[in-house]
C-alpha cells in the first residue's frame, strides 16, 4: 500500500524514496492548494484528529484550519467520522493516485472518442453565443496566458495593453508577442502598449523594442505620466472584449492563485477602453522617455533632492512665493498634516492664492477635510495617486509615497528624495492632468455609512416589537444598535461560522434562518451626468452552508421621502439563487424593492473576494424606481483598510422581519466603474464585512 511515510519510485531497477516535497507536488497537481497539501500530509501522519486538535498541534488559527479541512472534504481528500465533535482522516494516498490516473485516462479516452462531435458542437455553440454578454473569472497562470493568446488571435484591428515592464517581459518569454508578430492580420492591426519606464528596467525594455519589426507592424508604446500601477493591468480587443486583473500580480509574476476577469459586456468594455484612452493621451512616447532617462536632460532644473532639509526649504520658499494657484495631491494622512498646518494655507488664501487639495477622504480624516474646506477647496480622489504639488503652473514637486504600514507613523509630506522640476512642458502636462482629476473629483459628502445608520436608528421602533401597524407605515429599513454587553467579538463570529453544522442540524429552529458569508456597503454619490440620485449598494456573497444555499446578491437603496422623513429606501434586489427569492420578497415587502426582486444567471452577476478586497460586477441593467431609471452594467471595487472593526445591530423591515447582524470587517475605499462616467465614490462611504452572520426571525416571532 502506498503511504505518506514511504512512497517509492522505480527507475532503472533502483528504488528511490521520494520526500514530502514530491508528494506535495503530486497533491497540488491533483488540485490541492499549498496549504491543503500541507494539512493532508500532516493529517496522514496523525489521523484521525479534530480540527481544533490540528490547529493546536501546528499552532494555526482554528478558523483557517476549519476552512482548509472543509475544502479537502469537498475535493474528496479527507473523510469525517459520525461522532461529535467530528474527527477528520485522510483518504489513502494510493486511492488518490489511482483516482487521478484513472480520471486522466478516462478523460483522454473520452476526448479521443468524441473529438469530431465535440469540436463540431463547440463551433456551433460558439457561433450561437457570440453575441451573448458574459462575465468570466479566470484563475491561474496557464488559464490566464491561454486566454491572452485567444484574445490576440481574435484581434482584427486594435489591441491595447496596459501593464508593467516586468509583466511585459514575462509575457514575452511565454511567447505572447510572438503570437502577435505571427498574426495573419498583423499589418492592419494597431498595437498600443502602455508601460512604466524607469532606470531599473530601461535596458530590458530597449532589448524588447529592438525585436519589433520596422515595417508591416504597427506598434506604438508610451509611458504614462502618472504611474500605470494606479490602474488595473488590462488588455482590450477591438472595443469588443476586455481582460483585467483585480490586483497587480505579486512581484509582477502570474501565479497559480492569481485572478483576472474577462467580459464582452459592451458597457464595461467601453468604460475601460475610455480609461486606457485617457492614459494614452496623457503619455509620452516611449522613445522620447528613453532619451530623457539616458541623457538626463529633461530640464536644466529637474532633479531629485537627496537632502531632506534642502527639499523642505525649497518647498516652503516656493509655496510662500505663490501668486495665483496651488494644487495639492496628497494621501489620507497628508490631509491631516495640512490641517495641522492650516495657518499657512490660511495666509496664502488671504493674499488671494487659490488652494485646491485632493486626497482620499476616509473616516479618520473626515474632520480634517471639513475644517480645511472652510479655508480652501477640498475634494476626494481614490487611493494610490502620487503625492504632488504644483505652484502657479510653474513648479512641480512629487513626493515619494511610503509603504502603507509606515504611513501611519509619519504625517506627510515627507521630503526625502522628492522630485522637482520647473520644466514648462512637463509642469503644464502634469497640471492639465491634475485639472482633469479635479473636475471629476467630488467634494466630501456628509452622507456616509455611519450617518445613514444614525438616521435609520432615529427611525427605529421602541423596544416592544408588537406594532405591525407601525411597520406598515414605514417604507424604509430601520436599525438599532445592540447593548454593549450583546456585542459579538471577532472570535465569536468565527466560532459561529465554524459551528455551522451544529446550528443547521436537526435542532435548527423553524422560525428563523441564518446566512454566513461576506458583505459590503458602498454609498455612491454620482456626478450630474450620471443622471441618478445618491444611492447605497449592499453586496452579499453568501456561502453554500447557509440556510438557503450559496448566493451572490445586491440590494440597492435610493434617497426617498418616508412618513418619518427622508431616508435611504430599498428599491431593487438582484440575486442568483432561486430558493432565496420568496424570502427576499417577504423581507422587502412594504418597500419599492419588494416589487422589484430579480433573478439573474450566475454569469450575469459576479462577486469575488480576495484578501480584504471585494469585487462585484454585473452585465445586466438593473431597473430602479421606474423603467426610465436604470443602473447600467458596471463594476464595484471595495478595498478594506485599517484595523478590524466588529459591530452588532438589528435591522427591522416594514414587513415585520427582524435580522440580527454580526460582522467584523474594515472601513473601505470605493471605486465605481461606470460606462459613461469614470467615477470613484468617496472613501468614507464603504465598509467591507469579511466575516458576516445574519440571523433572520420571521414576522410571527417578532
Amino acid at each position: 500500500m502506498v503511504t505518506i511515510d514511504k512512497v517509492y519510485h522505480r527507475y532503472s531497477g533502483n528504488v528511490v524514496v521520494l520526500g514530502e516535497e514530491i508528494i506535495k507536488t503530486v497533491l497540488k497537481n491533483a488540485g490541492l492548494t499549498e496549504k491543503e497539501a500541507e494539512i493532508y500530509i500532516f493529517l496522514a501522519k496523525h489521523n484521525p484528529l479534530k480540527s481544533t486538535e490540528i490547529a493546536k498541534l501546528i499552532k494555526k488559527d482554528k478558523a483557517q484550519i476549519f476552512r482548509i479541512l472543509k475544502g479537502l472534504q469537498a475535493k474528496g481528500f479527507v473523510e469525517t467520522t459520525l461522532e461529535f465533535p467530528t474527527r477528520y482522516m485522510v483518504v489513502p494516498f494510493e486511492t488518490i493516485l489511482e483516482s487521478v490516473v484513472k480520471a486522466k485516462k478516462e478523460e483522454v479516452a473520452f476526448i479521443e472518442e468524441a473529438k469530431k462531435d465535440l469540436l463540431a458542437h463547440l463551433r456551433k455553440k460558439s457561433q450561437a453565443e457570440t453575441s451573448l454578454e458574459k462575465f468570466v473569472l479566470i484563475k491561474g497562470r496557464k488559464r490566464i496566458y491561454s486566454k491572452i493568446f485567444k484574445i490576440i488571435q481574435d484581434t482584427k484591428y486594435q489591441l491595447s495593453i496596459a501593464t508593467t515592464v516586468p509583466s511585459l517581459m514575462r509575457a514575452d518569454r511565454y511567447g505572447v508577442f510572438d503570437a502577435a508578430l505571427n498574426h495573419p492580420l498583423r499589418a492592419q492591426i494597431h498595437y498600443r502598449f502602455l508601460t512604466e519606464l524607469s532606470k531599473q528596467n530601461l535596458n530590458a525594455l530597449k532589448a524588447f523594442l529592438k525585436r519589433m519589426p520596422k515595417t508591416s507592424f504597427n506598434f506604438k508604446a508610451r509611458n504614462p505620466d502618472l504611474s500605470v500601477r494606479l490602474f488595473p493591468i488590462m488588455i482590450t480587443r477591438d472595443n469588443e472584449e476586455i481582460l483585467f486583473f483585480t490586483a497587480t500580480p505579486k512581484a509582477d509574476k502570474l501565479e497559480k492563485d492569481d485572478l483576472c476577469l474577462s467580459t464582452n459586456c459592451k458597457a464595461l468594455v467601453q468604460a475601460f477602453t475610455a480609461v486606457f484612452d485617457d492614459l494614452w493621451r496623457n503619455s509620452t512616447d516611449i522613445h522620447e522617455k528613453i532619451l530623457e532617462i539616458k541623457t538626463g536632460k529633461q530640464s536644466p532644473k529637474t532633479f531629485v533632492f537627496s537632502d531632506g532639509e534642502a527639499a523642505k526649504k525649497k518647498y516652503a520658499e516656493t509655496m510662500q512665493c505663490a501668486e495665483e494657484e496651488i494644487v495639492l495631491m496628497t494621501s489620507s494622512k497628508g490631509l491631516i498634516g495640512y490641517w495641522k498646518t492650516m495657518s499657512i494655507i490660511k495666509e496664502l488664501t488671504e493674499k488671494g492664492v487659490s488652494v485646491k487639495i485632493m486626497a482620499p477622504i476616509v473616516g479618520e480624516n473626515l474632520e480634517a477635510a471639513e475644517q480645511l474646506s472652510k479655508t480652501c477647496a477640498v475634494k476626494h480622489v481614490p487611493i494610490n495617486y502620487p503625492e504632488a504639488t504644483i505652484v502657479d503652473g510653474k513648479h512641480f514637486f512629487q513626493f515619494k509615497t511610503p509603504p502603507a504600514d509606515k504611513e501611519k507613523h509619519v504625517l506627510p509630506p515627507r521630503f526625502e528624495n522628492i522630485f522637482y522640476t520647473d520644466d514648462f512642458g512637463y509642469v503644464e502636462k502634469m497640471k492639465n492632468m491634475l485639472d482633469d482629476l479635479w473636475k471629476n473629483a467630488r467634494a466630501p459628502s456628509p452622507v456616509t455609512v455611519e450617518s445613514i445608520l444614525r438616521k435609520s436608528r432615529a427611525l427605529s421602533l421602541p423596544n416592544d416589537r408588537r406594532y405591525p401597524s407601525y411597520f406598515e407605515k414605514l417604507s424604509g429599513i430601520s436599525f438599532e444598535e445592540r447593548k454593549q454587553s450583546e456585542i459579538t467579538t471577532e472570535k465569536e463570529i468565527l466560532d459561529k461560522i465554524i459551528d455551522t453544522k451544529k446550528f443547521l442540524g436537526e435542532n435548527q429552529p423553524k422560525d428563523l434562518m441564518r446566512l454566513y458569508g461576506s458583505m459590503a456597503n458602498a454609498v455612491i454619490h454620482p456626478p450630474d451626468n450620471f443622471n441618478l440620485p445618491d444611492m447605497v449598494i449592499s453586496v452579499f456573497h453568501i456561502e453554500k452552508h447557509s440556510a438557503l444555499g450559496e448566493e451572490d446578491a445586491m440590494l440597492i437603496y435610493l434617497w426617498l421621502e418616508t412618513p418619518k422623513g427622508p431616508a435611504f429606501v430599498p428599491v431593487a434586489y438582484v440575486g442568483d439563487n432561486p430558493k432565496a427569492q420568496d424570502i427576499w420578497k417577504g423581507w422587502l415587502a412594504g418597500t419599492p424593492a419588494g416589487q422589484n426582486v430579480q433573478l439573474v444567471k450566475k454569469d450575469k452577476l459576479q462577486i469575488r473576494i480576495h484578501g480584504n478586497t471585494l469585487f462585484a460586477g454585473w452585465t445586466v441593467p438593473i431597473p430602479l424606481l421606474h423603467s426610465s431609471l436604470n443602473l447600467p452594467p458596471a463594476c464595484l471595487l471595495i478595498e478594506g483598510y485599517g484595523d478590524v472593526k466588529t459591530d452588532t445591530y438589528n435591522m427591522f423591515s416594514p414587513s415585520g422581519y427582524r435580522t440580527e447582524i454580526e460582522r467584523s470587517g474594515f472601513e473601505a475605499f470605493v471605486t465605481f466603474f461606470h460606462p459613461s462616467s469614470k467615477y470613484s465614490g468617496p472613501g468614507t462611504d464603504g465598509f467591507f464585512a469579511r466575516d458576516y452572520v445574519a440571523t433572520t426571525y420571521l414576522p410571527s416571532t417578532v
